[in-house]
């Protein structure tokens, strides 16, 4: 099966952040643990702005990803689409985005600007075996090895999860934390962002201990980040200032 995106046309890739004059939602008990009141914290930070600030559809939906990564993604998603296998290649493309996360040789191979795309290709194709990933996503990974593109296919996973969110009516979250969250965790942060936003927003959890604490959620083109890397970060800029 080939997959051709050559001539799809770039697509805004976004999602609608205010639901017109919705007014946030009051959290329902007063006895919040720390972190849902980070969680309400964080998602007030994506609160609507009034109508009469942007009347412009294309403001209002922020783009994520352009150019390649959205044209491909968007051809993925029209094409799952039309075999009804959406939920196969979204399972797929996630479990490939997992393998990334988790080996450091698998990211050189995506990334690396020496190897042919012909070595490119067959590396990938044993990884893909290995892992039992298959179907339209493998056809869709093996294309973008063959195009040279491998190195945006992070880029493309991202867009093609937002897109399809757009579709289904919901917003697509992107959170980073220090540590894994718990299902716990992760209801408390949508709970708080449905609320905030007007929309059901579907959440996307990384792990980066790099950050040491806090979270960074990201919703579109918009992040807030309240980890404690950024923080020190900062102070050591101030300090800087100071001396």
């Amino acid at each position: 099966m080939r997959l051709c995106c050559a001539a799809r046309k770039p697509v805004l890739i976004g999602a609608r952040l205010c639901g017109g004059e919705k007014p946030l939602a009051a959290p329902r008990s007063k006895k919040v643990s720390v972190f849902q009141g980070l969680a309400i914290s964080i998602a007030e930070s994506f609160g609507c702005k009034p109508a009469s600030e942007s009347t412009d559809p294309v403001t209002d939906n922020v783009s994520l990803i352009s150019g390649v990564a959205s044209r491909y993604a968007a051809a993925l998603l029209d094409l799952s689409e039309e075999q009804g296998s959406v939920a196969d290649v979204e399972k797929a493309l996630t479990a490939f985005e997992k393998l990334l996360q988790d080996s450091d040789d698998l990211s050189r191979l995506v990334t690396s600007p020496v190897l042919t795309a012909d070595a490119q290709l067959k590396a990938l194709t044993a990884v893909l075996d290995k892992a039992g990933i298959g179907g339209l996503a493998a056809n869709f990974l093996k294309l973008a090895a063959q195009n040279r593109r491998l190195f945006a296919v992070p880029s493309m996973i991202a867009a093609f999860r937002v897109d399809l969110a757009r579709r289904r009516g919901e917003l697509s979250a992107d959170v980073v934390s220090a540590s894994e969250l718990s299902d716990a965790h992760v209801a408390a942060l949508k709970e708080a962002l449905n609320a905030a936003t007007g929309k059901s927003v579907t959440i996307t959890a990384k792990v980066d201990p790099s950050l040491i604490g806090g979270l960074v959620v990201k919703v579109g083109s918009r992040m807030i980040d309240t980890s404690l890397k950024t923080k020190l970060n900062s102070l050591k800029f101030a300090m800087k200032e100071v001396g």
